[in-house]
């Protein structure tokens, strides 16, 4: 990261929109891949609505924590600590960003019974995650200005 951004992240003030929406990329990287793999999973195995999203929202988790869990881990972290890092960086980001994506696929009408051979099917998602990473930033920025979520994560980088 540039200097510029140490700076805010440790003065907990004022925190850029473009350092916000670099913290809730980060996130959305972890979260669509886990989201993505979820979904396809799911509907290539003919699951139901509940059992696809539930593993769906497993894997944003699970995917969203490794990213960063991997960054601190290099830092030469121990596991423990870097572990409860990651759950301090990601947990309220990752959540928001699955709540929002899940609501706007939950509520696009016949997202839900798409196949995965359905343009619909890669339109909601796509568009789930747009909207999700939209929401979400605001989010980030203000923990970040607080000294939490990707702040925590700041120390541990070189």
């Amino acid at each position: 990261m540039q200097h510029d951004t140490h700076t805010e992240h440790a003065s907990h003030g004022t925190v850029s929109w473009s350092t916000a929406a670099r913290a809730t990329l980060h996130c959305l990287t972890g979260c669509a891949i886990g989201e993505v793999l979820g979904m396809v999973i799911g509907t290539s195995l003919g699951w139901g609505n509940v059992p696809t999203m539930v593993l769906a929202i497993v894997l944003a988790f699970v995917f969203g924590y490794s990213f960063t869990l991997r960054g601190v881990l290099r830092a030469g972290v121990d596991f423990r600590t870097a572990f409860r890092v990651a759950l301090a960086a990601d947990t309220l980001s990752i959540a928001v960003m699955e709540l929002i994506d899940n609501g706007v696929i939950a509520l696009w009408p016949n997202a839900m019974d798409a196949e995965l051979s359905d343009l619909l099917f890669w339109v909601a998602l796509g568009a789930s995650l747009v909207i999700a990473f939209v929401v979400t930033t605001p989010v980030n920025r203000w923990m970040i200005g607080r000294g939490k979520g990707h702040a925590v994560v700041h120390q541990y980088h070189h």
